[in-house]
């Protein structure tokens, strides 16, 4: 049972109340509610009457149950609806609440669930679908219509542009941002056979496999959050696949792995193992909460790295990887990486400079430029 169900089950264990219609498609239980997202069948009859048939309009007039005697949530946290995704509110919930005194009290802290373009298309490779943002605008448009008061997002989702009336101010300390291997029969990449196929959706992975390992395939169309790739892959439809080692550790999955890949093996997504919390631009009250979260050597190195992203226009059609991190001497170390989709062609490049903002922008940047430059035009067209 995932966080969501669990979350929901408890429903009929509490005494439900309808409240005020509105033209939202959401149903509330307890501290979370969800947007865009089947609910779960639940035998309750208080529930049942929260049911309401569609206006022609496409919206459902009345579906919000709250537990009787709720207080006003002080912060609402909107979130797509993944165990992965709700693990990471969950912890930003637990830091909030741990900084914060009158944020303990019950029912202060609101999870909103919201389902992304992202999760509603799950026939097609991310690049077939086009288009940035795929796990972030539904979130950022709640954010901005004050539907949510913040929105916590994995790093690497989120686009190099932030939509207008928003800010991301603060980073959670990063986890691990190596990728991990998960197969049943080898320990790591080099002991698969010839022939091999390799499940992952992201076409960064895909081009340094083949680039490293040219007799494997790779199967893109491998999408789903992290327990259902790993039902795929039990299923037989791949051989192995690889995942984000600082999810498997958020969600204790770790049991999962069969090696861990190292950055010269396998450089990771800009972004990879961060978690961005972003608020509206004139809500001050909530960029002082997420400022007490921030962590600050994160966000100097994200920065770097989507500095480098952004210089390279990337997108989900575009292999590129970028790591940025605080070497022994206390220096920003930064690795960049561009590659061509069958993974025949591999660029990379690194630099070295102080761990402040404006020096570390410039490195992403500058590697950006040189990358390009060398790549030349149609390098990506492959």
């Amino acid at each position: 049972m995932d966080i969501a169900t669990s979350s929901l089950s408890q429903a009929h264990k509490v005494v439900l109340t309808r409240q005020p219609c509105s033209r939202v498609n959401t149903c509330s239980l307890g501290s979370v509610s969800v947007i865009g997202f089947s609910l779960p069948q639940i035998s309750s009859p208080d529930l049942a009457k929260c049911r309401r048939k569609q206006s022609s309009s496409g919206f459902v007039k009345a579906c919000v149950a709250v537990e009787q005697k709720t207080r006003t949530a002080i912060i609402r946290i909107g979130t797509r609806g993944s165990p992965l995704a709700l693990a990471q509110a969950y912890e930003t919930r637990e830091k909030l609440k741990s900084k914060h005194p009158e944020l303990i009290e019950d029912g202060a802290i609101h999870i909103e669930i919201i389902k992304t373009t992202g999760d509603k298309i799950l026939s097609q490779p991310l690049a077939d679908i086009g288009g940035k943002g795929l796990f972030t605008k539904e979130i950022d448009e709640a954010l901005i219509n004050c539907h949510i008061d913040i929105a916590v997002h994995s790093m690497k989702d989120v686009p190099t542009y932030l939509p207008e009336k928003t800010i991301l101010p603060c980073n959670l300390l990063r986890e691990d941002v190596r990728d991990a291997f998960i197969c049943l029969t080898a320990a790591s990449l080099a002991d698969l056979p010839a022939g091999s196929v390799v499940g992952t959706a992201s076409l960064r992975r895909k081009s340094q496999i083949l680039h490293k390992y040219p007799a494997l395939h790779v199967e893109e169309n491998f999408r789903g959050n992290v327990q259902t790739r790993l039902a795929k892959l039990k299923g037989g439809n791949v051989q192995a696949t690889l995942l984000a080692l600082a999810g498997l550790k958020r969600m204790s999955m770790t049991e999962n792995v069969a090696s861990i890949l190292s950055l010269d093996e396998m450089l990771p997504a800009v972004a990879q193992g961060a978690i961005g919390i972003a608020c509206r631009s004139d809500d001050d009250k909530m960029a002082n909460y997420l400022a007490s979260l921030n962590h600050e050597e994160t966000r100097l190195a994200i920065s770097c790295e989507r500095a480098f992203l952004e210089t390279l226009d990337g997108s989900c059609r575009t292999p590129i990887a970028g790591y940025a991190a605080k070497d022994e001497d206390g220096n920003c170390f930064f690795r960049g990486l561009v590659a061509s989709p069958d993974g025949t062609k591999v660029l990379e490049t690194s630099r070295k400079g102080p761990y402040v903002y404006e020096d570390m922008i410039k490195m992403g940047k500058d590697a950006g430029q040189e990358l390009l430059s060398r790549a030349g035009p149609g390098f990506f067209g492959n």
